[in-house]
C-alpha cells in the first residue's frame, strides 16, 4: 500500500491511532500513523463487546458464589489460567483450583499476595470485585 493510501477511517477507535507500514514515494517502507480502517475498527469493537460480556459474566459468577475473584481478574486482564500460572509460579492445575471459592478462601496469604501483585492490587482489593455498574436514567 502506498503512503497516501493508508486508511484514515475514524469513528469506532475513539481517536486512537495505530501504525501501518506503507511504501513511500522513494520505494522504501515507512511507518504511517492511521486512524484505522472501517472493517478493522468494526472487528475490534465486536471483539471488545465479547470481552466485556465475559468480564460481566465472571463478575456475576463471583457475586453468586460460583467463582472466586481470581476468575474476574483473569477475565479483566485478558489472561488465561496458564499465563497466570507462569506469572505466579504455580502449576496450572493449582491456579484452576483457585477459581473455586472454597479453595480460594483457604489460600495462604503468600499465594494470595502473588495474585494481588500480578494484578497490581492490594490484598483487600483483590479479594473483592467492583460493584456492578448500573445504567443511568438517561441511558434507558
Amino acid at each position: 500500500m502506498r503512503e497516501r493510501d493508508v486508511p484514515q477511517d475514524a469513528g469506532l477507535n475513539q481517536g486512537l491511532q495505530g501504525i501501518t507500514y506503507a511504501v513511500a514515494e522513494n520505494g522504501r517502507y515507512v511507518v504511517v500513523p492511521s486512524l484505522g480502517w472501517e472493517p478493522k475498527n468494526i472487528a475490534n469493537a465486536q471483539a471488545w463487546e465479547v470481552i466485556s460480556e465475559d468480564i460481566n459474566t465472571q463478575a456475576r459468577l463471583v457475586r453468586d458464589g460460583h467463582r472466586s475473584p481470581l476468575a474476574y481478574y483473569l477475565a479483566k486482564h485478558l489472561m488465561t489460567v496458564g499465563l497466570a500460572a507462569s506469572y505466579v509460579r504455580l502449576p496450572r492445575w493449582r491456579v484452576k483450583r483457585h477459581l473455586k471459592p472454597s479453595v480460594f478462601n483457604r489460600l495462604k496469604p503468600e499465594i494470595m499476595q502473588r495474585y494481588a501483585d500480578l494484578f497490581g492490587l492490594s490484598l483487600a482489593e483483590f479479594k473483592q470485585i467492583p460493584a456492578p455498574e448500573t445504567a443511568s436514567p438517561d441511558e434507558e
